[in-house]
């Protein structure tokens, strides 16, 4: 078996190829399309079984693995970069480059149970490159209001640059119509995301917006994902610290995960907690019975939200208010 670790960054790939244990040097090939496919061809002419293994590096490594998936004798993994920061402390490197990461992550390759990653289908892939470029605008656009507030609050402000900062956010506006426009879409032009879509924006608080985040980033990912597992891939899992007798912090979500699903529930969740009454109800729970602070609560909610779409779409059924909380029953005396 041929064990190849990669090690991305935005213009160039670090690889290296294990065989039997023995690593060989380290090549360098460009992050680019034609870099990709020059890669996979020199890898189809090895002996054997090939698999691949790269750390998650934002959008840098998705394409890469995309085309090298693609290939038939070729196996990609994808792990979290801070399984990989841990692994190589376990075999104790001393030093820090590319090429020794690569090599780190043949070994994990070579040593560590191999989970072979699923090329999601490309309506999907395109789905959510448009959703994290909406997202993308609408931060900017965000950064460009409060910058414009800060321009009108002095009377010093040229009124061409608080027309031009106008303009910036129009643009802006415009295209994030466009792109939510080409979302619906690629929605539309697939039965699947279509359910899942209607699915998701049955919920009351989650809208067209964030039933496209929500919904780009589910998708994605491989369908035999848990509901625990997806709620550790978004980092929304709680984070216990313990050591010996005297210190014990207060549980916290891990963050270690997809930020942008976090960031597509947030808002939903406010909502939902205002205006949908069996979430309302679970919200008010906790920050009354349980004690937890508002922020705790929303992302309990945004936790348990993210259960219960997984159960939807799994079952193709419509949101259910009574089983996400059921209100106690209370006995007249």
């Amino acid at each position: 078996m041929n064990s190849i670790g990669i090690d991305v960054s935005c213009r160039e790939v670090v690889v290296v190829i294990m065989v039997k244990g023995k690593a060989r040097k380290a090549k360098v090939f460009k992050n680019t399309p034609a870099g990709h496919k020059t890669m996979a061809q020199s890898f189809t002419k090895l002996k054997g079984e090939t698999k691949v293994c790269m750390e998650a590096t934002g959008v840098y490594h998705f394409d890469l693995a995309v085309a090298l998936s693609r290939e038939d004798n070729i196996e990609v993994m994808i792990i979290n970069p801070k399984v990989a920061h841990n692994f190589a402390k376990v075999l104790m490197k001393r030093s820090k480059t590319d090429a020794i990461d690569a090599e780190n992550l043949a070994n994990y390759a070579e040593r560590m149970p191999f989970e072979a990653w699923e090329r999601p289908a490309d309506e999907y892939i395109s789905l959510r490159a448009i959703s994290r470029r909406i997202a993308a605008l609408t931060k900017q656009k965000t950064q460009t209001k409060n910058q414009l507030h800060a321009l009108k609050s002095t009377q010093e402000t040229p009124q061409l640059v608080i027309d031009q900062t106008e303009q910036l956010i129009t643009i802006f506006e415009s295209q994030i119509i466009s792109l939510r426009n080409s979302a619906l879409a690629v929605i539309k032009q697939s039965s699947r995301l279509e359910e899942a879509y209607l699915l998701i924006t049955g919920i009351k608080g989650i809208a067209d917006a964030s039933g496209i985040q929500i919904l780009s980033e589910l998708m994605i990912l491989p369908e035999n994902m848990t509901a625990r597992q997806w709620v550790a891939h978004a980092g929304l899992d709680p984070r216990v610290f313990d050591s010996g007798s005297s210190v014990s912090k207060k549980p916290r979500i891990s963050k270690v995960g997809n930020k942008y699903i976090r960031q597509a529930l947030y808002m939903p969740a406010l909502v939902s907690s205002r205006f949908e009454p069996n979430i309302k109800g679970y919200y008010w729970h906790l920050i009354n019975d349980n004690g937890l602070k508002k922020i705790q609560a929303v992302c309990a909610v945004m936790r348990k939200l993210l259960h219960a779409i997984h159960g939807m779409l799994r079952s193709n059924k419509e949101f259910d208010g009574a089983r996400f909380y059921a209100f106690p029953v209370t006995t007249n005396s």
